[in-house]
């Protein structure tokens, strides 16, 4: 089999994940709703398909990058979808944000049909992903993520195993959560230090030299500072994502103060016409309730 990579959704993340897998040396293959993107793989060296079938057509792996693990569901399940194009041996790494049940569920039933599964998330904005800034947190059998390490060596920078199906996704919702407290503690305090009249700017690199430093300074720091909220992520997508963490602590019967915190700040957000923005938008939630002026 060859190293052609079957790629489903090719967006923010599937964009960059394609463009290191081109310049790597494997053959990509895509599959996306939006006929502008499909128009962007061909650019960089990709091959555009008409359905999620043929993106898995004479593939080695198929990666998933989509909102939603129902959205996964049907597009390896449904009519057309990879499940009707899958070749022996093929390996689908669903690199989306999924509900960990649902990734354990997936995986289940495509081994009935001999087809092998790792839910195989990211961690890192669609800008890490372009710099190939990402790791790899990966649920599956040991002998299918051994067999994937090719393919995350091409997009990533390193690949970690948690456990069985349904792991990766479990650990990228604690990472997550964990974000969630990083950028909700530097928008406050921001906001807190520039409604003081601190220098923005010069707050920032205080901060990021700090004890309190953190990559999220680095990476959301200057939009939160600047107000340019060109997504790196959505806020329809960390609202998603916070829902999805929430649940985890429902079932599991684990205290989510910080979880509910962002689910409602991203909700404000969402509500105030910022959904398609940067995640990081939502510091104009707090600007807007410290009486600050708006700046989208």
């Amino acid at each position: 089999m060859s190293d052609c990579v079957g790629i489903v959704g090719v967006g923010l993340m599937g964009q960059a994940f394609s463009h290191h897998l081109l310049q790597a040396g494997f053959k990509v293959q895509g599959f996306d709703l939006d006929e502008r993107r499909l128009a962007q793989l061909h650019e960089r060296g990709g091959t555009p398909v008409e359905s999620p079938a043929a993106a898995a057509q004479g593939a080695r792996w198929l990666i998933t990058s989509l909102p939603t693990s129902d959205i996964v569901r049907e597009v390896i399940l449904g009519p057309k979808g990879v499940a009707e194009g899958t070749p022996k041996g093929l390996i689908i790494a669903d690199t989306s944000t999924s509900r960990p049940e649902d990734s354990q569920r997936l995986g289940a039933e495509l081994a009935q049909r001999g087809i092998r599964f790792l839910d195989a998330c990211v961690s890192g904005t669609s800008a890490m992903a372009w710099k190939k800034d990402l790791i790899v947190i990966a649920g599956g059998t040991a002998e299918d993520f051994e067999a994937a390490r090719p393919l995350f060596a091409g997009f990533a920078r390193a690949a970690y195993r948690m456990g069985a199906v349904g792991s990766g996704a479990m650990a990228k919702l604690v990472i997550n959560l964990i974000l969630f407290g990083n950028r909700l503690a530097l928008a406050e305090g921001l906001v807190l230090g520039m409604k003081a009249g601190m220098e923005g700017e010069s707050l920032l690199e205080v901060l990021q030299d700090a004890a309190c430093s953190s990559k999220t300074m680095v990476d959301k720091g200057p939009k939160m500072l600047k107000g340019e909220f060109s997504p790196e992520g959505h806020v329809r997508t960390s609202l998603k994502d916070a829902r999805l963490a929430l649940e985890q602590g429902a079932r599991l019967g684990v205290p989510m103060h910080v979880g509910k915190l962002w689910a409602e700040l991203q909700q404000e957000a969402y509500e105030q016409g910022l959904a398609e923005l940067d995640s990081s938008a939502f510091i104009e939630v707090l600007r807007g309730k410290a009486g600050m002026p708006k700046r989208t």
